[in-house]
Formats: structure tokens, sequence, C-alpha cells
């Protein structure tokens, strides 16, 4: 169990780690857990039970002595892929920290290195995000107006989707029921079928092989985004004349 897991009971399976890879092994040295030298080489490694911000701040400091930084932890039972941990590594990544865990749940602990400190190529990590800020761009360009207050929790966010959701229900209630194509041409977005299809406020209904009309609770709910009904309202009374 990791709670009775010990800091100390990390040294010696990172000792072997890099013993067997030709270094020379201290343990508390000037405030550092561990140090490892091969020629002109050093390496510096702290040890903690689980990962956290303590550790990852203090191994920031032990960069001012060295490249080569490792933070060492107890192998842990979530998987370092879900969301919290990953968003640690990606920490560790851009800090160009390493990261070991030791399995000590066998007889012979398992030492892993899951990061190596090398250089962060944020070129690439931009690059690999281009699609998420895409996405970005394609929401704002999808809201008409700043309906949102920054820094908002647990609160109803206004949504390029729910947006259009309101524009088709603007459409509906002013021209009753009308098709994709038709809903298209005053001006709702490429995403007009899918919306009407998969009715995920459940506003609208079929009333006939693509064509679509508003339901009561449609009529309700829309209303009750005031500003942004009578933008669109206002929206589709034009785009009709």
């Amino acid at each position: 169990m990791l709670h009775h897991i010990k800091e100390i009971d990390l040294y010696k399976p990172i000792e072997t780690y890099f013993s067997e890879q030709g270094f020379e092994v201290h343990g508390e040295v000037k405030d550092c857990d561990v140090v490892a030298v091969k020629d002109d080489r050093m390496i510096i490694i702290e040890l903690k039970k689980v990962l956290q911000l303590e550790v990852i701040i203090q191994a920031t400091k032990r960069q001012r002595l060295t490249d080569h930084v490792y933070i060492a932890i107890a192998e842990p039972k979530i998987s370092l892929k879900s969301r919290k941990k990953s968003d640690l590594r990606h920490l560790l990544r851009r800090l160009e920290i390493g990261l070991l865990t030791v399995n000590l749940n066998q007889e012979t602990p398992h030492v892993a290195e899951i990061l190596s400190p090398k250089p962060f190529n944020r070129d690439r990590s931009m690059q690999q995000s281009k699609r998420t800020r895409n996405k970005l761009r394609t929401e704002i360009a999808g809201r008409h107006k700043n309906m949102n207050v920054g820094g908002s929790h647990q609160t109803e966010i206004m949504t390029a989707y729910r947006e259009m959701c309101i524009f088709i229900a603007c459409c509906l209630e002013q021209f009753g029921p009308m098709s994709a194509k038709q809903l298209k041409e005053i001006g709702t977005n490429e995403k007009t079928y899918s919306i009407l299809y998969n009715n995920y406020y459940g506003w609208f209904t079929r009333e006939s092989r693509g064509v679509y009309s508003l339901t009561e609770e449609g009529k309700r709910e829309y209303k009750t985004y005031e500003q942004v009904a009578h933008h669109y309202n206002k929206q589709a009374k034009q785009k009709n004349l």
C-alpha cells in the first residue's frame, strides 16, 4: 500500500538503477536526495512518494545545478495517463524534468523511466495542438458577442452550439416547419442538420422527412436567453426579407 511506503524506500532501487548505468551514486548531498555522477555528467534525483507540485518546484531549483534532474516516485495505482497526472506530466516536459517510477510491489523493485529531462520542443507541441487551436477559433467565430464571464464555474456557458440552436429556434417559430436546407439559406451553419437530428436540448421535432418544427419546450427555453434570442430573431427577419 502506498501509505506504508517511505521516501527512503525509493533510494536503493534508484541507486541500483543508476549504478548499473555506470554512475557513482550518493544519497543526501547538500539537500539533494540523490546525486549520480559519471565523468562530467551529474544527475540529481528528488525522491517523493507521489507526484505533486511541491516536489516539482523542488526539482526546478535543482536545475540551477545541472540540466539533468529527475523526480522519482512510487509507481501509482492511478494511471499516469489520467487527466490530472497527464497535466503534471505535461508540466514536467515543459520544465524539462525527468520522471522515474519505482515499483516496490515485487521481489526485485523495478524502476521505469517515464520522462527524460530533455529539451522541450515548443514548436512540435504547438503543431500537435493545431486541431484544438482551430476548434478554439471556430468556437469564437460562432459566438455573436461575449456572453460569458471568464473564471465562471458551475454556471451555464453560452457556446456557439447553443447560439446556433437558438438561431434555428427563432427561424422555426417565425416561419414554421423548415428543412435544414431552408434554414441554412436564412443563415444557419453547416451543423444545422446534425443539430436538428440529434436534438440535444429537446427543442425540435420532426414533422416529416427532413422537415422540423419547434417543440413547446423549445419555445419556452430558447426565449430564456433573451439577448441572444433578440439578436437572432432580428437576423432571421432580415435574412428572410
